[in-house]
């Protein structure tokens, strides 16, 4: 296999065509047979592609969004992935810049994942082909690859996570075990059934896991569960390894293709240890103001419509953290305003341009509160310009204009938002105003008219 054939389902029937590719539910789909699908997507497909543009995919975890991102690869058309729980009005700007282009897209560009960047501002990442045989090749060299590998997928494909799984095990001719989405009282029994080798997770969901399966042991086929998305408790580790669980936390970003440090696969018993991991195969990691670089071939081309990346550039994640003595990365703050909950990236300033929208509403302030479950929920301080409107009226707002994990749950209202002296806002005194919060409830203000 090269590299040039890495991506190619039809390259894997080749290779190892009655080997299982896809275990979807009760059915398994060998390469052979994903390969036919493809090439009937393919020709499916050829009416509604249009040259230099990217095609927009509601990526749902369904053997058809399967096929399909199969056959955009074959075609070499970038697939623009789409949150399914994205609203029509946060889809509405990405179906737009697929129709109208703009700048020409890079030649080897595989798929456009729209992130919040260090800005706030929604930015479509373009992940080349090559960034993403090089971050499956990174992987497998901390990992490696047994023959009987499964790797469970169960995070929403738009998301770079489970793209990425989906890539290493097409470059190197191992099974995916696609499930609809994350099932807390479902997911030991997948791991039994489909033989689980390999388990990508965010820590919420596997302390969601532990909470609602006390007894649970790792069976001696699940070689490791990758951890990101979010920082992972000493205890919750602690947890997993006395349940038997090899842990191999992980630390990456869209922009680079998923994962840049983890911790070595020999060390998953005790990967406390390791911080956020050492740098994988091909990763250069700086700290330049306490701020993390990074660079390497995983690195994405360019965010759409902005200039190009060149090979060698440092990519500034804006996270905060150190490197120790022996080349681990200790994470210390995510980008700075981010919010992570569970395991899905909620930026202020984004939601806070659709509250200001909102009649009444003066001025808002977003920021993360600790949660025991999510590990931060959204909330939102207001200034009101007159009377509030309802917060039924409110919900239903956002509702039509925010994915769920966006959504705020608590809310208060202030004369003023706190202001640091060059007249910015001031983000780190927003926790002051945790105390004044009161969870956002449809009936709170029936209720407070009632008494």
């Amino acid at each position: 296999m090269t590299s040039s054939n890495a991506l190619s389902i039809v390259a894997a029937a080749g290779d190892a065509g009655a080997d299982v590719g896809l275990k979807d539910g009760a059915r398994n789909y060998t390469f052979a047979e994903l390969a036919r699908l493809t090439r009937q997507r393919m020709d499916a497909l050829a009416h509604e592609l249009r040259p230099g543009r990217p095609h927009p995919l509601v990526a749902k975890n369904t053997l058809d969004t399967v096929v399909t991102l199969y056959a955009l690869l074959e075609l070499r058309v970038p697939a623009l992935l789409v949150h399914p729980r994205l609203t029509a009005a946060e889809r509405a700007p990405l179906y737009a810049a697929a129709e109208h282009g703009g700048n020409a897209l890079h030649p080897d560009a595989a798929s456009i994942i729209y992130t919040s960047g260090t800005t706030g501002a929604p930015r479509g990442a373009v992940l080349t082909r090559s960034a993403l045989i090089a971050s499956s090749t990174a992987s497998a060299a901390n990992l490696g690859w047994q023959a009987d590998d499964c790797w469970l997928l169960c995070m929403p494909l738009a998301r770079v996570g489970a793209l990425s799984i989906l890539t290493r095990c097409l470059s190197a001719r191992r099974c995916v075990a696609l499930a609809s989405g994350f099932d807390v009282a479902h997911l030991p029994q997948w791991v039994t059934e489909h033989r689980i080798t390999l388990a990508s997770l965010v820590p919420t969901m596997l302390a969601r896991v532990f909470d609602a399966h006390p007894d649970w042991k790792a069976p001696p086929h699940l070689r490791a569960v990758l951890l990101g998305g979010a920082a992972a408790s000493r205890t919750l580790l602690e947890s997993a390894v006395r349940r038997g669980f090899g842990i191999v936390v992980t630390y990456g970003m869209t922009e680079t293709c998923s994962q840049v440090c983890a911790t070595p696969y020999e060390a998953r018993f005790a990967p406390w240890a390791y911080g956020a991991g050492v740098p994988l195969q091909s990763v250069g990691l700086r700290i330049r103001d306490e701020r993390i670089d990074v660079r390497g071939p995983m690195l994405m081309a360019a965010y759409w419509n902005e200039a190009p990346l060149s090979p060698d550039t440092w990519f500034d994640t804006g996270d905060l953290g150190e490197i120790d003595a022996r080349g681990c990365l200790h994470l210390h703050a995510r980008r700075t305003d981010l919010i992570v909950t569970g395991g899905e990236n909620a930026y202020p300033a984004e939601i806070e341009r659709v509250l200001e929208a909102f009649p009444g509403i003066a001025a808002a302030a977003v920021f993360g509160v600790a949660d025991d479950v999510w590990g931060q929920t959204v909330a939102a301080a207001l200034v009101a310009e007159r009377a509030p409107g309802s917060d039924a009226a409110l919900i239903d707002y956002f509702n039509r204009r925010l994915a769920p994990h966006k959504r705020p749950r608590q809310i208060c209202y202030v004369k003023e938002l706190p202001r640091a002296p060059t007249g910015k806002l001031d983000r780190q005194a927003l926790a002051g105003l945790v105390p004044m919060l009161r969870r956002l409830l449809p009936e709170h203000h029936a209720r407070s008219n009632r008494r």
